[in-house]
């Protein structure tokens, strides 16, 4: 079976066109190409499809698209998304059953959303060639994740999370977790983001990939399995200021009853739309990619991921710093946001760690 994986993508002005137009090579230019060439073909789908203008109140944009993205992505040869992510819920309930409907209206499978969190906890089984495989899409705790009385994404809890594992492996050949945090623009894995995805290895996972960072990172085989830590974008097609953000991975995944086999295809948007990179530009960040996850090896890994957060200093201290219970709206969901989410409180930990002297002796 070949199973290809995507990263983030949402709807920009760039490519907003293509995108009414349902022109998919417009859109996705020569990646459509892999895509058909796949059994599977599954992408992130980090927005809401919807005509409602009524976004929630959050810290950060609301991404929307038409609705007609759905049938842009099954005519590219999308099969399935994954939308248990921090957007997907962007627009409210509304935003949320129109997206579903779209999908569902043009054949498309999708996971990653419960009518709680119990509901959200189901995963999402492909079968092919007489071949299981079971997918596990969850994220962190940003604004859309679902709860014992809410509907929503699928939260990744540190516990339950490793048993759906384990139990996705019962009555599968393979398990894939495509796990949607990390620290937004950072190439590297904080350490306990290392340490949960190793642990969702032992648990069975076969693959592991890390999407939401918005670039691509590091990649490492651990006990037999492959973890990537930042996929990159796949159609994020926004005016951003970083140059990365219109770069990404593509995952090829060529699976047989003895092994899965990994493959990494680099892609660009240009002009809202991707396609394959090629020349000294690909093989730079390529070689980037690979110099990376080389760090892992050693703690050169450790030291980046610091130097990140210390850069990232001024505006974690301003979240916390002063904040009291009579401050605005604004803030106070701003403070509670940066204690919410994983990928936050890993900064905030390694910017302020603990004060501990117990075992320091004279």
């Amino acid at each position: 079976m070949k199973l290809v994986i995507c990263g983030d993508m949402s709807v920009g002005a760039d490519s907003l066109t293509f995108f009414e137009k349902e022109d998919a090579r417009g859109t996705f230019g020569n990646v459509m190409d892999i895509f058909q060439s796949a059994d599977r073909a599954i992408v992130n789908l980090e927005c809401a499809l919807t005509d409602s203008e009524e976004g929630i109140k959050k810290y950060g944009p609301c991404l929307k698209g038409p609705i007609s993205t759905a049938m842009t992505l099954k005519k590219a040869g999308v099969t399935d998304c994954t939308l248990s992510n921090n957007h997907i819920f962007d627009f409210g309930k509304k935003g949320l059953f129109d997206t579903l409907q779209a999908l569902d209206d043009c054949g498309i499978l999708w996971t990653g959303i419960g009518e709680n969190y119990e509901d959200s906890r189901k995963n999402h089984l492909i079968e092919h060639d007489g071949l299981k495989i079971s997918i596990v899409n969850v994220c962190e705790h940003e604004y859309s994740y679902a709860t014992e009385t809410r509907i929503g994404a699928r939260p990744f809890d540190e516990f339950e999370t490793m048993d759906d594992i384990r139990q996705a492996k019962k009555s599968a050949d393979y398990v894939i977790v495509v796990y949607h945090g990390g620290k937004e623009f950072c190439r590297y894995p904080s350490p306990r983001l290392r340490k949960a995805c190793k642990e969702m290895v032992r648990c069975g996972a076969d693959v592991v990939l890390c999407q939401h960072s918005h670039c691509i990172g590091c990649y490492e085989q651990f006990d037999g399995a492959h973890i990537l830590y930042g996929q990159g974008n796949f159609h994020f097609a926004w005016n951003a200021w970083k140059e990365f953000w219109y770069e990404g991975l593509v995952v090829t995944l060529d699976v047989t009853k003895e092994k899965i086999n990994i493959d990494f295809t680099p892609i660009l948007v240009e002009e809202g739309c991707s396609n394959v990179m090629e020349g000294e530009k690909a093989q730079k960040t390529m070689a980037d990619f690979w110099e990376r996850s080389e760090h892992l090896k050693t703690d050169v890994w450790k030291e980046k991921w610091h130097d990140f957060c210390v850069e990232n200093h001024d505006g974690y201290k301003r979240a916390f710093c002063g904040y009291t219970l009579e401050d605005d709206e604004d803030k106070r969901q701003l403070f509670s946001h940066y204690l919410d989410c994983e990928a936050h409180t890993d900064v905030w930990r390694e910017l302020f760690p603990t004060w501990n002297k117990t075992n320091e002796t004279d």
